[in-house]
């Protein structure tokens, strides 16, 4: 039994709050965690477009009252949802945005595993040291990216958004670990040794790309966080200048497991998470070509 009480055969009900969500790899990744560790998983996806702050209180309050271990929350609610918990975990206090709500005693406490996952994930990306990185977008994921870049000690880090406003806020937020506000991509680029897309951009049905191919290079690596496709317009256009890159994959994978452990306080197999986001992206790729 778990410090959460979680015995073998035993129901755990989590899921996933935000929009568009239809192609989410979570519940495939959560339920055979689960299965593999003897529980009875269920991840209920929640979509619901549009949801004012008495929505999402609502969705929330069902959560709480319904039997839910916690649930996940993404795009765009990961700031909205902040002001209407009971509690916030450190790190998601510091940046405003929650990725994992974690139901416990009646109380939702708010938490940030995209930070965590993104931070296993891009660790083997980053050189010992002289590392500059740019992160398109500061908005959710580009908050939780900015942030486990200085959880690692990258001291450079230049943010650009389409909303100035809110690259300033970020980089407010983390000051004063070496931030800074990029007033283009292209400024944001110059001298770079990594890139990360935060944003939204480039999964499907999108095509485009927040970086103009012209300013990919091949000493520059490139991540990005969308992993629907796997193979962005971004990250094939860096693959054919030659620079290394890595997928969504990773994050997917690591910010399940650890919102996993949270909920349930059993440290998952991402073995066995991995090979069902893997399932999942098989499929839907057999899918979209015989469509």
């Amino acid at each position: 039994m778990s410090k959460r009480g979680y015995a073998a055969s035993q129901k755990l009900l989590t899921g996933l709050i935000g929009a568009p969500i239809a192609h989410s790899a979570s519940p495939a990744m959560h339920e055979r965690a689960a299965e593999a560790l003897g529980l009875r998983g269920h991840y209920q996806l929640i979509e619901v477009a549009g949801a004012d702050a008495a929505g999402l209180r609502l969705m929330l309050e069902g959560v709480r009252r319904l039997g839910f271990a916690g649930v996940n929350v993404t795009y765009p609610y990961k700031e909205a949802v902040v002001p209407l918990l009971d509690a916030l975990a450190p790190g998601a206090a510091a940046m405003g945005a929650v990725n994992t709500v974690v139901v416990r005693d009646g109380r939702l406490t708010g938490h940030n595993t995209d930070t965590t996952g993104f931070a296993r994930a891009v660790a083997p990306l980053l050189a010992p040291s002289a590392n500059a990185v740019a992160v398109i977008g500061a908005g959710g994921v580009g908050k939780a990216i900015a942030f486990a870049l200085a959880s690692l000690d990258v001291t450079d880090i230049r943010i650009f958004d389409a909303e100035p406003a809110r690259a300033e806020r970020l980089v407010a937020l983390l000051a004063p670990r070496g931030a800074r506000v990029a007033a283009s991509v292209e400024v944001a680029l110059q001298g770079a040794t990594g890139l990360v897309n935060g944003t939204p951009v480039g999964m499907l049905p999108n095509r485009d790309t927040p970086v103009p191919s012209a300013l990919l290079r091949a000493d520059l690596w490139v991540a990005d966080a969308v992993y629907s496709p796997l193979i962005t317009p971004l990250l094939a256009a860096a693959r054919e200048k030659g620079s290394p890159i890595m997928t969504g994959r990773e994050l997917a994978i690591y910010q399940a497991a650890d919102a996993f452990e949270l909920f349930t306080g059993l440290a998952p197999s991402t073995d066995v998470m991995g090979e069902a986001f893997d399932a999942v992206m098989a499929a839907r790729s057999a899918a979209y070509q015989a469509a």
